[in-house]
C-alpha cells in the first residue's frame, strides 16, 4: 500500500491515501526511500517522522507503507557493533561509503554472510515455548550466545541438527514446517515478556564507593545522574560501562556531541575488561546518535538499544544500559509534538512526557524469563540527564525523579575541585536502600548498614560545623568538634573521591570499601578517645596512622584489608594503654 506526500515540515511529512496504514507502521518515503514512522493517523492522513534529512523531498512523491513497525534485528554478531538510533550499522557504513551517511541508505544490522557454529541443547521430539533456549552459539570468546524461542512462538521440534549457519539459514524447524533461525526481530516500542517480575534484593555493583556503600541501586534498578555542563557525566557513564559487574553493557550516546563520541568510539576498542581480560568492546553494543543527526532517529534510540537489553537479559544475563543523555531524547519529543501542533507543557514539552519516561524506565527490572523457570536477567537503567543551567526543577528531571529508584546528583563545585565522582551526597539518595541491606550484611559484613549511618551522620555534621567556621574561624571550636572536621576531610578526599586514571582505585571491591571506612571512622573515634586522655591534638593529626589512611586507596584490595585489619587492632590497643 503506498500514498502521496501533502506536506513536509522539516523531518515530519505528512502523506494522503494512506487509510489502511496502522499507527507505527514503518514506511519509505520519497523516491530515495528515507525510513519513517507514522506516528498520526487521521482519516486518510498519516504523518511521518523522518529518520533522515528531508531536503530535497518534494509533494507528490510516493509514501510505501511496509505494513510493520520499526523493528530491530536481534541474534549473534550484535556484541562489538556500532549502530545508530535505527540500528544501521556504523562500522559498516563507514567501511563502504566513508565518513557520511547516504540518504535512504538501507543496510541489513547483521552480517547475513558471517556463519556461525551452533550447538543445540535440545532433541527432536522436545516441546518448546516462548523463550525456550534451543541452542547456543559462542559470540565472543567469553560470551555464550543463546538461541531461544521467539516468545509467542510453541511447537515440537521436528528436526534440529549441529552446524555452522548464517542468521538467516533455518537451525531447526517445528511441526507445520515452521523454520526457527539465529536471528529473531522485535517492535522497538514493544517491551518484551517475562514469566515474573523479581524484587530488587540484589545490589547492582560498580566499583564506586559514594555508589556501593552510600547510595547503592538494585540490579534491574533505575538511577538518574542529573549534572550541569562539565560535571562528569560521561565520565560516570563510560566508567560504570568498564568497572560495573554486568555481563553485557549497551551504551547509547543519545544527542551528545559529536567530540564525546569520538572519545568513545576511538577508546572503547582498545580497552580491556577488567574481569575478562579481553577488549571491553566484546561485551558492549554501541548506539550512537550524535546531536547533528536526524532529530527523529534520536528519539528512536533509546527504544532501540533497551529492547537489545531485554534481548540479552531473556537469556539470562545481567545487562546495564547507560543512556547519555534523557535531556537529548526528550528535547527530540519536543521538536516532534512542535510539529504536530500539540498543546505545549512545562517549557514546552509535550504533557505526555512524564508518560513516556516512565514507560522507559519501567522495561528495567530483574525477571524470571520465559522458558526456564531457573533462569534470571536483569536490565539496570543509567540515565544521564542534562538539565539547562544545572537546574534540577525542569521537567525532565523531576519526571524522570519520579519513577526512578535513585538519584546521584553532580554537584559542579566539586567537579571544579576534581573531585571524582563528582556526587553532591546532601541531594542524591537511593530508593533501594533497605531491600538491600540483608544481601550485604549476608555478603560482606553485618554492620555495613551501620557504617553507612554513621558515614552520613558524620558527613551531616560535618556541614553543620562549617557553617561555624565560616562565622568565627577554626580556632573558635573545640578539638573534638576540630577532630571530626579532620577526619571528615579525610574520608571526604581518601574515600569519596577516587581515581579514575589509576589500576587500583579507578574501581574498588566491596570488602576494600568495607574495611577503608572502618578503619577510618576507627580513627575518629580513637582521637576522641586519645583527647579525653590528654593528648594533644597536634600530636593526633601528625599521626603516622592519618598517612597510612590517606595511602590506603592506592593499595591493593587483598592487602588492604590486611592493612585495615592491623590499624583498628593497633588503635584499640593504643586506647587501652
Amino acid at each position: 500500500m503506498s500514498g502521496t506526500i501533502m506536506k513536509i515540515s522539516g523531518p515530519t511529512v505528512v502523506a494522503r491515501g494512506m487509510e489502511q496504514t496502522r499507527m507505527f507502521n514503518r514506511v519509505a518515503v520519497g523516491k530515495t526511500g528515507l525510513l519513517g514512522e507514522v506516528i498520526r493517523l487521521r482519516g486518510g492522513e498519516a504523518t511521518i517522522q523522518v529518520y533522515e534529512d528531508t531536503t530535497g523531498l518534494m509533494l507528490g512523491e510516493e509514501v510505501a507503507d511496509a505494513a510493520e513497525p520499526l523493528q530491530v534485528e536481534l541474534g549473534p554478531g550484535l556484541l562489538g557493533a556500532i549502530f545508530d538510533g535505527v540500528q544501521r550499522p556504523l562500522n559498516v557504513i563507514a567501511s563502504q561509503q566513508g565518513d557520511w551517511i547516504p540518504r535512504g541508505l538501507v543496510l541489513p544490522a547483521l552480517s547475513r554472510a558471517r556463519r556461525w557454529a551452533f550447538t543445540p541443547t535440545v532433541r527432536p521430539g522436545t516441546a518448546v515455548a516462548g523463550g525456550t533456549c534451543v541452542g547456543v552459539v559462542h559470540e565472543t570468546a567469553k560470551m555464550q550466545h543463546r538461541i531461544l524461542v521467539p516468545p509467542g512462538v510453541a511447537g515440537t521440534l521436528c528436526k534440529i541438527q549441529e552446524g555452522t549457519y548464517t542468521i538467516e539459514e533455518p537451525i531447526a524447524w517445528l511441526d507445520g514446517d515452521r523454520p526457527l533461525t539465529l536471528m529473531q526481530r522485535w517492535p522497538v516500542r514493544t517491551p518484551r515478556p517475562v514469566a515474573e517480575r523479581l524484587p530488587p534484593i540484589v545490589p547492582f555493583i560498580t566499583g564506586q564507593r559514594v555508589f556501593d556503600m552510600l547510595f547503592p541501586i538494585a540490579s534491574g534498578g533505575t538511577v538518574i545522574v542529573p549534572g550541569g555542563f562539565g560535571t562528569g557525566k560521561t565520565v560516570v557513564e563510560q566508567t560504570l560501562a568498564k568497572y560495573a559487574q554486568a555481563d553485557i553493557i549497551v551504551y547509547i550516546g543519545c544527542g551528545e556531541r559529536g567530540n564525546e563520541m569520538t572519545e568513545v568510539l576511538t577508546e572503547f576498542p582498545h580497552l580491556k575488561d577488567p574481569t575478562t581480560g579481553l577488549p571491553l568492546m566484546a561485551r558492549t553494543v554501541l548506539i550512537i546518535n550524535t546531536s547533528n543527526m536526524p532529530v527523529a532517529a534520536r528519539e528512536t534510540s533509546i527504544y532501540t538499544g533497551i529492547t537489545m537489553a531485554e534481548y540479552y537479559r531473556d537469556m539470562g544475563y545481567a545487562v546495564a544500559l547507560m543512556a547519555d543523555s534523557t535531556s537529548r531524547w526528550a528535547e527530540a519529543t519536543r521538536e516532534i509534538s512542535a510539529r504536530l501542533e500539540e498543546m505545549p507543557g512545562e517549557e514546552g514539552y509535550p504533557t505526555y512526557l512524564a508518560t513516556k519516561l516512565a514507560g522507559f524506565y519501567e522495561r528495567s527490572g530483574r525477571v524470571r524469563c520465559l522458558g526456564e523457570t531457573a533462569r534470571q536477567g536483569s536490565v539496570t537503567i543509567v540515565s544521564a540527564i542534562s538539565p539547562p543551567g544545572g537546574d534540577f526543577s525542569e521537567p525532565v528531571t523531576q519526571g524522570s525523579m519520579q519513577v526512578a529508584g535513585g538519584l546521584w546528583a553532580l554537584d559542579s563545585d566539586l567537579a571544579h575541585r576534581r573531585h571524582f565522582p563528582a556526587i553532591n551526597w546532601k541531594r542524591s539518595f537511593s530508593l533501594y536502600t533497605q531491600s538491600l541491606d540483608p544481601w550485604f550484611q549476608a555478603q560482606v559484613a553485618s554492620d555495613w548498614p551501620q557504617l553507612r549511618t554513621e558515614l552520613a551522620a558524620l558527613l551531616q555534621k560535618e556541614e553543620e560545623l562549617q557553617e561555624i567556621v565560616q562565622l568565627v574561624g577554626i580556632d573558635a571550636v573545640q578539638d573534638q568538634e576540630r577532630i571530626v572536621l579532620e577526619v571528615s576531610r579525610l574520608i571526604r578526599e581518601e574515600y569519596l573521591r577516587q581515581n579514575a586514571y589509576s589500576d587500583v582505585d579507578a574501581a574498588c571491591p566491596l570488602a576494600k570499601q568495607y574495611w577503608m571506612l572502618k578503619a577510618q571512622l576507627a580513627f575518629l573515634g580513637y582521637c576522641q578517645g586519645m583527647l579525653k586522655n590528654g593528648s594533644p591534638i597536634e600530636q593526633l593529626l601528625a599521626s603516622p596512622l592519618r598517612s597510612e589512611l590517606e595511602r590506603m586507596k592506592e593499595t591493593p584490595p587483598d592487602s588492604c584489608v590486611q592493612r585495615a585489619q592491623a590499624m583498628i587492632e593497633k588503635m584499640q590497643q593504643e586506647l587501652k594503654t
